[in-house]
């Protein structure tokens, strides 16, 4: 049986000459059945290339010489017609998409398995594989049968669209007609538009290699180079380009003039010509690297405004407690966003700043404490964002100092408004991007009359002398607008006097809880005078004792009480009790606490503040104030219970004054200018935020990520010295040895590692590579 078989068996010769036989006859097949199925295609192609080119000429003629719906419907019929018997014949459907239908081969295979193997009983072919059958079987479509000799869905739909279309056109009812005009109009709108749109042209070489050098701008700072020697270039190829479009102009045969919008594109920003490149090719930018794929368009979302300050809670102080109370009612407006940025003190530096040894573990828990302060005192809740950057407390100068860039705790994303408080301590050392640079706009807030207090130091006259320059450098190179809350504080470049501090709600209330007590008849000021500050001599400590020795006959029987805590507590106590003067020192307090509403008179000789927030806070409560005649005063006169002397006799008639009477009772716009409302309206009105913070010019008022705007072509000479002392301030404050010798603390250019393990920073060797030098 098995030589029965073998004989049965073709020969191995003969089984591979009939497999070679059958592929060359199947490719045989597949070549001429694709030429023939491309030769159908074609002549249908060209079928309906004419067809097309007859109808856009009917509709040309159509949007040049709008026809009546009637005339229209008579002339768009027979093509129509025409157009729908085309694709209705049958041989379009079986001769070009019947060989694309899945159930057809188009092959015989029969040869293959009679090449290759036996059939079975049920006509399944058997390939030997390791003496083992695997049974193989053909694998057919659904409906294989039925569906062979239906036409195809898409053509289907086709045809039936095509007859709707035909009976719709072919109606003389007004509908047909009101369908037809919607048709002209839509084309006329189409073809309106694609007339005159232009093409955004490449970016040329010329206007590659001035962006490239312009991105380059901090390698080339880093190695040395002039900004000033990088803008010319960028200048000189950007030149090239515009004698290039000149040119061109010319070559066409045209005269060279520009229009007045051409020009301002010429001399647009090669930013804003990058960016219409781009924006051409369909790219959206959302930001930097690490913005979230989500977030909204740069056009509709609302501004973000970062406050940056250089104290914070608990640490009782006006640049702690001022900026946030302008970030709750600048968040309560709800016209932007606001992110309030406070210093981070590791242990041993709470140690020495914070009150009654006061300490926090991480800035979770002393978010948690500045919130709670504020929420009960304004009495709602701020929306808004607290972030800490690394800062160190210098104990001479009894102020912290940031280390590291402060304005990378912000990111690009958010770089729209900065807020500076205090802009001249946040730049002294300030070794990092250039505020202008990454902010849309930035607003310093001067608090402190630095050159005050050092003059009252060791040689403080040369002292103040460089310090004032220092801080007319920092003014010029990192704001756009200064603000100064008085005219006591040194006159900076681009400033603006206007106070922009309001008064804790919690103090007008007690004022408004004082005027109803005294409208019933009842006695709310049972004490006499007192005075409240930190125990410095600065803050007023060295007038008042003079002013209370030298008179101390004229104030017989008149005694003050004195609330503060300071590292001069010692020494004020002791002059005063070596000069037998009637003054109880207390300790130091909150002013809204309790003890303190019944006293009448609130005394304060200082001239070193620029705007006393105790004062405000007196005024707020009804009390009479007794304040020098200076200019950190001026905008307490416009109170009818501020009373101010120029001398030491007038400061004795003014307390006799105080205590012949009472004080009056606040009107509604005084209580009003005293709020942080009012305030925060001013702020903006002086800084000019209206339209930065105004909707409707928000899309052509920023310059950050992902937006274009327009600039000049060619920086000003302010603009040029600015960049010059800020590179200048740049490289000075790089160097340790020259921070040191200007009074920096040691390793204060960059934050140590006991705020990266706070703050989950990384090293500042890899923040700031090896060319950060």
């Amino acid at each position: 049986m098995a030589g029965v078989g073998e004989q049965a068996r073709p020969s191995s010769a003969a089984t591979a000459e009939g497999a070679l036989s059958f592929i060359s006859r199947g490719w045989r097949e597949v070549r001429d059945g694709a030429g023939a199925d491309i030769r159908l295609m074609r002549a249908r192609a060209s079928s309906f290339r004419s067809l097309a080119s007859s109808f856009e000429e009917e509709l040309e003629n159509l949007l040049t010489r709008p026809p009546s719906a009637v005339s229209l419907v008579k002339r768009l019929e027979p093509k129509l017609s025409e157009f729908r018997r085309a694709y209705s014949s049958p041989d379009f459907s079986a001769g070009v998409l019947g060989g694309w239908s899945p159930g057809s081969s188009g092959f015989d295979f029969s040869g293959l398995r009679s090449a290759l193997g036996v059939e079975d009983e049920n006509g399944r072919a058997i390939v030997e594989l390791d003496e083992r059958p695997v049974r193989r079987r053909r694998v057919s479509w659904k409906g294989e049968a039925e569906e062979s000799s239906k036409e195809w869905e898409p053509i289907r739909l086709l045809k039936l669209r095509l007859k709707e279309f035909e009976h719709k056109a072919s109606s003389s009812n007004l509908r047909g007609i009101e369908l037809i005009e919607k048709f002209r109009k839509g084309l006329e709108t189409i073809n309106k538009d694609t007339s005159n749109s232009k093409e955004v042209a490449p970016l040329d070489v010329s206007e590659l290699l001035a962006y490239l050098v312009k991105q380059s701008g901090p390698i080339f700072d880093q190695l040395g180079l002039r900004r000033d020697m990088c803008d010319k270039l960028v200048d000189a190829l950007r030149s090239r380009r515009k004698d290039q479009l000149v040119l061109n102009t010319v070559s066409t045969g045209e005269l060279p003039i520009l229009s007045q919008e051409e020009n301002e594109k010429i001399s647009d920003e090669l930013d804003c010509r990058v960016s219409s490149v781009l924006q051409s090719t369909g790219y959206c930018y959302d930001g930097a690297l690490w913005t979230d794929a989500m977030n909204k368009d740069t056009d509709t979302r609302k501004p973000h405004v970062a406050i940056v300050t250089t104290a914070s809670l608990p640490w009782m102080t006006g640049t702690a407690i001022n900026p946030l109370f302008r970030a709750a009612y600048l968040a309560k407006s709800a016209q932007q966003n606001v992110t309030l940025l406070v210093p981070w003190l590791c242990k041993s530096d709470q140690q020495l700043v914070y009150p009654d040894n006061l300490t926090f573990n991480s800035p979770i828990e002393q978010e948690a404490y500045i919130r709670k302060w504020l929420e009960a005192r304004i009495g709602f809740k701020a929306d808004f964002q607290i972030s800490f950057y690394p800062g160190k407390f210098h104990k001479e100068r009894r102020s912290i100092i940031p280390a590291g860039d402060t304005s990378q705790f912000i990111s690009s994303r958010e770089a729209d408004i900065a807020i500076l408080e205090e802009p001249e301590h946040l730049n002294w050392y300030h070794h990092g991007k250039r505020w202008t640079d990454k902010f849309n706009y930035v607003v310093g807030v001067v608090h402190t009359n630095y050159l005050e207090y050092i003059k009252r130091e060791k040689n403080g006259a040369l002292q103040a002398f460089f310090v004032k320059h220092i801080n007319n450098l920092v003014a010029r190179a990192y704001c756009n607008k200064v603000l100064r809350l008085s005219a006591a504080t040194q006159d900076l470049p681009k400033s603006v006097v206007c106070n922009v501090h309001g008064v804790n709600p919690k103090f007008l209330k007690v004022g408004e809880k004082l005027a109803a007590d005294r409208e019933l008849g009842q006695k709310v000021f049972s004490k006499g005078a007192y005075f409240l500050g930190k125990m410095v001599w600065a803050k007023g400590y060295r007038e008042l004792i003079d002013l209370l020795s030298k008179h101390r006959t004229d104030l017989d029987g008149f005694n003050l009480d004195v609330y503060g805590n300071g590292e001069d507590s010692n020494e004020v106590q002791s002059t005063a009790r070596r000069l037998n003067l009637n003054m109880n020192f207390l300790k130091g307090r909150d002013h809204a606490d309790d003890t303190l509403h019944g006293y009448k008179i609130f005394i304060n000789p200082s001239v070193s503040d620029v705007l006393c927030t105790a004062t405000a806070e007196a005024l707020a409560m009804g009390k009479f104030v007794i304040c020098a005649d200076h200019p950190s005063n001026e905008f307490f006169r416009a109170f009818p219970n501020c009373l101010t002397y120029r001398t030491s006799e007038e400061f004795v008639e003014r307390v006799k004054e105080a205590m012949a009477r009472d004080p009056l009772p606040l009107t509604a716009e005084q209580r009003y200018n005293l709020s942080w409302e009012a305030a925060t309206q001013r702020f903006i009105e002086y800084a000019e935020l209206g339209k930065f913070l105004n909707n409707s010019e928000k899309s052509s008022s920023r310059k950050g990520p992902g937006r274009m705007t327009k600039s000049i072509s060619m920086p000003s000479l302010s603009d040029i010295v600015d960049g010059s002392l800020a590179f200048s301030h740049y490289c000075l404050t790089g160097n340790e040895l020259l921070r040191l010798s200007t009074g920096a603390m040691p390793k204060t250019r960059d934050y140590s590692e006991e705020h990266c393990m706070d703050l989950h920073l990384l090293p500042p060797q890899v923040e700031n590579p090896i060319y950060g030098w």
